[in-house]
């Protein structure tokens, strides 16, 4: 009984590095020409995933890097891994900004 506990707890432990070595995911939704929230803070290895709401297509663009297309009713994510502040809009509605804050881990 007692090695079963032993393997048991390793397991656990396992799973906990393996879940923290991945990061979070954090979701940001896109309703009413919006996203929501505006402002996020992640660390670095952590996801962000977009969640299009609206009835158009939208994007997650940082301009001079990286574009998430977010066609209508579907999602799309980026994985952050080095620390910096980044000011992101909607290539299709430049007056749809967000900013995430990405700290070191």
């Amino acid at each position: 009984m007692f090695v079963f506990r032993q393997s048991a707890f390793a397991l656990l432990l396992c799973s906990l590095a393996t879940a923290s070595a991945h990061g979070e995911t954090i979701v940001v939704t896109i309703e009413k020409m919006a996203f929501s929230p505006t402002e996020i803070t992640a660390k670095a290895g952590d996801t962000i995933e977009w969640v299009n709401k609206d009835a158009f297509a939208h994007t997650a663009t940082l301009k001079g890097g990286w574009e998430v297309m977010l066609p209508v009713g579907k999602s799309g994510s980026i994985t952050l891994d080095t620390a910096a502040t980044l000011d992101y809009f909607c290539r299709f509605h430049p007056n749809m900004k967000g900013r995430i804050t990405v700290t070191s881990p």
